[in-house]
């Protein structure tokens, strides 16, 4: 899932730290992808840090049960199926396409569908400290975390996925993505014909989106 899916699941949670935790692997891979770290069984005597952990936690719990969804493996599938065409010729995988995509589009429902604001997600990130941040990434074995807080601080600057409640910049999204693996993923009639799939698949979606949510929330409740 996708920074805005995580964050729906803790959208009442009021400590700034747990929602870094659930979106900072996925910040992370984005800053650098060959940054590896694995704090889960770490605890420390400071708290923030504890709640970094426990969101951290809770982000691998929550993919967990996405990405073994029935909901998953299906609408990735037809996603892929869908966008191969459309990227003929370009070098980015169509399996690799489908999954992301997926993700994109039930970001932008939790945000069309006022499941929640992404101006509360930010207020989060702008409430934790460099400091406190520091010293989890220290903790958990990060060494040099320039890459990460120049990235970090962009994200936080940018505010990009306020625009992820615009359904055509969903297409634009996954070249950004799409660009880290790929120099030139996409030429401008590649782009077009995924905004087609994307714009559809989304209206196909919309009135039971919400099934994988409440299906996940299910699952943790139970644990």
């Amino acid at each position: 899932m996708n920074f805005l899916s995580h964050f729906y699941f803790d959208r009442n949670v009021t400590n700034c730290y747990h929602i870094l935790g659930i979106v900072l692997p996925d910040l992370l891979k984005n800053a650098d992808k060959t940054i590896v770290l694995h704090p889960e069984k770490l605890h420390d005597t400071n708290a923030d840090i504890n709640c970094i952990i426990k969101g951290w936690n809770k982000h691998l719990e929550v993919d967990r049960y996405f990405h073994s969804s029935e909901f998953f493996l299906t609408h990735s599938h037809e996603l892929k199926k869908l966008l191969t065409p459309a990227i003929a010729g370009s070098p980015v995988k169509p399996f690799f396409l489908g999954h992301i995509a997926l993700e994109l589009i039930l970001d932008n429902l939790l945000i069309t569908t006022n499941k929640l604001d992404a101006h509360d997600f930010y207020e989060h990130m702008n409430g934790c400290d460099h400091e406190i941040i520091q010293e989890f990434l220290t903790f958990a074995g990060l060494n040099d975390s320039t890459k990460f807080f120049r990235f970090f601080d962009g994200f936080k600057r940018d505010g990009y996925l306020h625009t992820y409640s615009e359904t055509p910049k969903i297409a634009y999204a996954l070249k950004r993505i799409c660009m880290r693996v790929w120099e030139d993923p996409f030429i401008d009639e590649h782009e077009a014909a995924i905004n087609d799939v994307v714009v559809e698949y989304r209206e196909q979606i919309y009135d039971d989106f919400m099934q994988i949510f409440d299906e996940i929330d299910v699952k943790l409740s139970l644990n």
